[in-house]
């Protein structure tokens, strides 16, 4: 057997789910300001060509947090490369096509761990209408994976480094519909690139009034009310109102300070007066944070609280009312209630969620079936209504036209 059928056999194998994908090499955390993530191999050893594009892309101002997702995709790419024997320099479209083809075959190990009578995954859950996440790898993060690759090289053939041709194909048609648009126009319609998945439109995704009294009522303590109060009423993200401190609560103007995750800059979100009161009985109860955040712990040693903390405290309320929220499904209910609401404009709704594009708002203005159903029973209690003509034409015209009835 040549060389060259068996990484063909490989690479399908691969692409069919037939071949486990390699677990060496890891994301690691970085000893330099300039480089917060890096990945290493199996050995340990950092991967320099990963390292030399991260440290460019903060170069280019983007965040850690982006760092650590490109360099999960690169490590993903990385053991992709090393299942097929294939070097980095010498990738080819089929290495990428591998990637996509087992991405859309293996399942998620995230998903691997499931509550005991829990929905299948895919699912609907029947009492919230969200969808439970699939078992597999989203679209999402299929075509988010192919823009890391796809950087990954151009930085490298910009410097005259790796092959010649980028492994991932680009959507030229893409390129030419987005070229000298202006953003007043309508964006053009242009054909999806190869090895690129249909991603679909995300929907708002907001808590029903009746659900989010029955959510509410099963936070535990004055912390856990006043934190879920804080994110429903002020529309921040989960990240950005764990790290409020003492300082950022302006009591008065009855508003938060966050460091917006987008811009990074210390802005103002407002927060309504109960969700304010519910944080001076958490306050009052636990006494005044010496200084960091104001949400910390409750059990052992007081520290603050980070994100997979809060997200358990969701889980755990929904676990007992059979449903998935999120927590960044409050920021979506924020979000609905400030668009419908007649009295606010749209760009109004834009300065407080802080989107950067007012289409981004726009969403949230969809009414979904869900919003309609006490309007629709009223439509089917309705009699049916009999059609009536205008008094300008003469009955016995109708009647010849139409028939008599």
């Amino acid at each position: 057997m040549s060389l060259s059928h068996e990484f063909s056999r490989v690479h399908r194998d691969l692409m069919d789910g037939r071949v486990r994908l390699s677990r060496i090499g890891a994301v690691a955390a970085g000893t330099s300001v300039s480089l917060p993530w890096l990945v290493v191999d199996g050995a340990g050893r950092e991967v320099e060509p990963v390292s030399s594009y991260l440290r460019d892309r903060l170069l280019g101002d983007v965040s850690p947090l982006t760092c650590r997702s490109y360099a999960y995709d690169l490590l993903r790419w990385f053991r992709v490369l090393w299942t097929v024997d294939v070097a980095w320099e010498q990738a080819t479209e089929a290495e990428a096509a591998a990637m996509v083809g087992w991405l859309r075959s293996a399942r998620n190990s995230q998903r691997h761990r499931r509550r005991e009578g829990g929905f299948p995954p895919g699912s609907v859950n029947p009492t919230t209408g969200k969808r439970v996440l699939a078992a597999g790898y989203a679209p999402a993060t299929i075509a988010h994976s192919l823009s890391a690759v796809h950087g990954f090289y151009a930085f490298h053939l910009h410097f005259g480094r790796g092959p010649v041709l980028n492994p991932v194909p680009e959507n030229r048609a893409r390129r030419a519909t987005l070229a000298h648009r202006s953003p007043l126009e309508v964006p053009g319609r242009h054909r999806r690139g190869r090895l690129r998945p249909k991603v679909p439109v995300r929907q708002p995704r907001a808590i029903p009034d009746g659900q989010w009294e029955e959510l509410f009522a099963q936070m535990r303590c004055t912390r856990d009310r006043a934190l879920l109060a804080c994110y429903v009423s002020s529309g921040a993200r989960a990240t950005e109102l764990l790290g409020v401190g003492l300082a950022d609560v302006d009591w008065q103007k009855g508003r938060l300070w966050v460091v917006s995750k987008g811009t990074r800059d210390r802005q103002p979100v407002p927060v309504s007066p109960e969700a304010l009161a519910y944080l001076a009985a958490y306050l009052d109860d636990s006494g005044l944070p010496d200084g960091g955040p104001v949400w910390r712990t409750r059990r052992g040693e007081t520290r603050p609280l980070t994100y997979w903390a809060a997200r358990r405290i969701l889980q755990r309320a929904t676990e007992q009312l059979g449903m998935n929220w999120t927590l960044h499904d409050a920021r979506h209910t924020a979000a609905t209630r400030f668009a419908r609401d007649t009295a606010m404009t749209l760009a109004e709704v834009q300065t407080i969620l802080r989107h950067a594009h007012v289409t981004t708002t726009a969403l949230y203005t969809v009414v979904g079936l869900e919003d309609l159903v006490d309007k629709l029973a009223e439509h089917y209690g309705r009699p049916a209504q009999p059609a009536a003509w205008s008094q300008q034409y003469d009955p016995q015209d109708v009647a010849v036209v139409f028939g008599a009835r």
